[in-house]
């Protein structure tokens, strides 16, 4: 059965929130981002020595009768972010987990949410197999966020992801022009780290989201135990395990897992990427409000 967070109170709860950019932007203009160059705002940023060419409209003559010096007013500058989200669509990320397949959306959808509200544009990029879907394009307003949104109870979960082919065979990944966020459980043989290499070289704030239900963050099974891979399920190869679950085999694992975490969030360090690991009983506000304002990322 499929599980849905998305509804009018739980967007007007994000209303106070917004998206931070740690870098410089190079997007379009009319958004809310402040960024190191001047623009035409109406907020003061400094003045600087006139020099050939320049704007004589904005040669400030006060200071001319002063100093008998031309001085031009510099503005600060504001430019429009494009946030653009990469959703693991693999069948360990909702096939037989609904509870996380709708975490993950709906952390996707907030995230969009903040975009628009910001007057920021968002992509949403399906990750499926090697390749990435765009079913709703670029998307600017609250109107068209919300008809697209609309859809995302349609969206299944199902066979294998390779993160970094999609990633890197994505024809709009853009450039020096705003966030992108990978939402993943990161739990396959993909090269995840070729997708984080690929968005840095194209000068984009990196973001990864970690989803893990409960059981895989802390799994209680005892005795003999049948373990199927579900992104194999239908597959003439399908991968199972058959074992007997020990004290030591379940603290071996969660040792596993420590070391997993910290890995990704290491190399993300060294990358200057973000990373979350989330846990899909948690509520998505608590996450949001929580663990991405401690983070830096939500102001």
């Amino acid at each position: 059965m499929k599980v849905s967070y998305l509804n009018d109170a739980f967007f007007s709860r994000l209303e106070t929130l917004a998206l931070n950019l740690r870098t410089n932007l190079s997007g379009f203009f009319g958004g809310k981002h402040l960024v190191k160059t001047y623009g035409q705002t109406v907020e003061f940023a400094d003045y600087r020595e006139y020099m050939l060419g320049d704007d004589i409209r904005r040669i400030d003559w006060n200071l001319y009768s002063r100093f008998e010096k031309y001085f031009l007013k510099l503005f600060t500058d504001e430019r429009q972010m494009h946030v653009r989200i990469f959703l693991d669509c693999s069948a360990s990320m909702g096939k037989e987990a609904p509870r996380k397949a709708a975490f993950a959306v709906c952390f996707a959808a907030a995230l969009g949410f903040l975009a628009v509200h910001n007057m920021d544009k968002v992509s949403f990029k399906w990750m499926k197999g090697n390749v990435c879907e765009d079913p709703f394009g670029t998307i600017v307003g609250k109107n068209t966020f919300f008809r697209a949104i609309s859809a995302f109870d349609q969206l299944e979960f199902e066979d294998e992801t390779d993160i970094g082919a999609a990633v890197t065979g994505c024809p709009d990944t853009g450039s020096n022009d705003g966030l992108s966020v990978i939402i993943s459980d990161f739990m396959s043989d993909c090269d995840w780290k070729k997708a984080v290499d690929y968005l840095t070289y194209k000068k984009r704030q990196v973001l990864l989201i970690q989803v893990l239900t409960p059981d895989e963050v802390d799994p209680d099974y005892d005795g003999r135990v049948h373990l199927i891979d579900a992104e194999s399920l239908g597959m003439e190869d399908t991968r199972n395990m058959k074992l007997r679950v020990t004290r030591g085999m379940l603290e071996a694992y969660r040792e596993a897992l420590r070391d997993f975490r910290e890995d990704i969030k290491s190399f993300c360090n060294s990358r200057e990427a973000g990373f979350l690991s989330a846990v899909c009983d948690k509520s998505v506000e608590k996450t949001l409000f929580g663990d991405l304002l401690k983070a830096g990322v939500m102001s």
